[in-house]
């Protein structure tokens, strides 16, 4: 006999909330969180985005990226830069965020800064050949959410914050979703990751945990 395990519903964990939509805030949960049910604790990420560019192996044309910065706009994960258009010290390109969708176009020696990336694709010795790349990896940064551990990395993820609302799916994307933040009652048996730290930080704020 095969058992199936009902996951939690949405927002089963409350037991009452503030007037309104007060208790409740969207949250942009970050890529590589995973699959997350109704009630699992929340942390907000309060580390800077951080962007590393690397080029290709096989690259003909051996130019660089320079001046690389990323803000909070940008999306977590691998962005693909791609050069569309090969010309003697210059060339074109193009920007593919981590869905696969064209963000923008860029020239070769022209500062680009668009969707929260911005960087400076430098000609070298070496022209660059139409189809030559590089990957601009994104990892999470200040104002995205996660899964609440006390004992993971320092960035913020080990301070409970909220309490998401829905199942989510954050394995490959990030996701907008919804978490209870403030003045709330919950079940304590459906919350998930929940432990003694996690405890008093909702407390803080106003989250009370019942039986």
């Amino acid at each position: 006999m095969t058992v199936i395990k009902e996951r939690p519903h949405a927002g089963e964990f409350l037991l009452s909330e503030a007037n309104g939509t007060r208790s409740r805030d969207r949250v942009v949960i970050t890529a590589g969180s995973g699959i997350l049910d109704a009630g699992t604790l929340l942390a907000r990420i309060t580390g800077s985005n951080t962007i590393n560019a690397a080029a290709t192996a096989g690259n003909v044309g051996n130019g660089t990226v320079s001046g690389a910065a990323v803000t909070s706009e940008a999306i977590t994960g691998v962005y693909v830069l791609t050069i569309t258009k090969a010309v003697a010290n210059a060339g074109d390109f193009e920007v593919r965020t981590p869905d696969g969708d064209v963000l923008a176009k860029g020239k070769v020696g022209t500062a680009f800064a668009v969707g929260g990336l911005s960087f400076t694709l430098g000609d070298g010795s070496t022209d660059f050949a139409k189809g030559d790349s590089f990957s601009l990896t994104v990892k999470a940064g200040q104002g995205e959410w996660t899964r609440y551990e006390d004992g993971g990395t320092d960035d913020g993820r080990r301070t409970a914050g909220g309490i998401l609302f829905a199942p989510a799916d954050a394995s490959l994307n990030d996701i907008q979703a919804v978490a209870v933040v403030r003045d709330a009652e919950v079940v304590e048996r459906l919350l998930v990751g929940l432990d003694a730290p996690g405890r008093a930080d909702l407390l803080a704020l106003g989250i009370v945990i019942r039986p």
